[in-house]
């Protein structure tokens, strides 16, 4: 395989280091570059993973540096993440998303990445906002990304897009393969084409078309089916809404009888909470996909799917 070879010399300092810090023997996912039969895949978090493992197939073995429950955007990498970035044959990244991430394949594994920010233009913050006097608003919280929004995979055509450009990396590192990596990603895009064709119809005729979401992640599926998220903070889950935003939103949800306010399964629903509970409104779960609740159950398509329903059942779609 192409680059099963170039980072081995680097690797076997980096697993020696660890093994002296009695780190490496405690991992959970086994050492990256266990297996020669198959392509040694970090992915940065969940919905990487979930294409990773569906364009690799058997002939892939994937580990996700961030543990089901965790939240994402925030990760600090310890010692054997390091190890395994290393030490991976490819890192399926996005950069800008988990700065510690970025900067671990930039000293380890820039030759053996695929950042999938690259695919396709990232949109603005903003997309899929809300329209009105505090445009600007969002804008103010995308730092994290130079003012992009990360969660493309909430729109089943743009991670279709990856799952086509990852199975070309795939190829690249295992020519003997390379069909099969194709013929996995076109599956993989048959599914996210019904899955699309879903959401257009089942989003088609509804009494609203407001969202009001604890944390701006829906821009790609807003503009894709026709939305307009109205966010209480930006893309950072973790930043603690001013209470002027908080007056403004339960005002909008108001303004467009908003029966449900939005809060997602790896923050807490507090804030969500609060405004539901001002303006009258209930609160639902509409997942963002960034990772798996620890006690999932489930995949990627089956989250989408439970998202669909609360969506239709929350905009009363006919």
């Amino acid at each position: 395989m192409n680059f099963r070879t170039a980072p081995r010399a680097l690797a076997a300092a980096t697993t020696a280091l660890l093994a002296l810090g009695g780190v490496a023997a405690c991992s959970d996912d086994g050492a990256a570059g266990a297996d020669p039969q198959r392509v040694d895949v970090v992915a940065a978090f969940y919905p990487l993973q979930f294409v990773a493992e569906r364009v690799g197939g058997d002939a892939a073995a994937v580990s996700n540096l961030v543990k089901p429950g965790a939240e994402p955007h925030d990760l600090e990498l310890n010692p054997r993440q390091v190890g395994q970035v290393t030490e991976a044959e490819l890192v399926v990244y996005l950069k800008g998303f988990q700065p510690a991430v970025d900067e671990a394949v930039a000293q380890n594994a820039a030759d053996r990445s695929f950042d999938v920010a690259t695919v396709q233009p990232l949109l603005d913050a903003s997309a899929g906002g809300h329209q009105h006097e505090h445009e600007g608003e969002e804008a103010g919280h995308a730092d994290e990304t130079g003012g992009k929004d990360p969660h493309l995979w909430l729109d089943p055509t743009r991670l279709s897009a990856v799952a086509d450009r990852l199975a070309e990396r795939f190829g690249q590192a295992d020519p003997d393969r390379a069909a099969d990596y194709t013929a996995r990603a076109a599956a993989l895009r048959t599914d996210l084409a019904k899955l699309d064709a879903e959401y257009t119809e089942g989003l088609k005729t509804c009494q609203r078309r407001e969202i009001v979401v604890s944390h701006t992640a829906f821009g790609y599926l807003a503009e894709r089916y026709k939305l307009e998220q109205i966010g209480l903070t930006g893309l950072s889950p973790e930043v603690e809404p001013a209470p002027q935003r908080l007056a403004e939103v339960a005002e909008e949800a108001r303004e467009h009888g908003a029966t449900t306010i939005f809060f997602e399964t790896l923050v807490s629903p507090k804030v969500a909470e609060t405004i539901a509970a001002e303006v009258g409104a209930r609160t639902a779960v509409l997942d963002p996909l960034e990772g798996l609740s620890a006690d999932h159950g489930g995949d990627y398509l089956s989250v989408m799917h439970t998202n669909l329903e609360t969506l239709r059942t929350a905009l009363s779609c006919s």
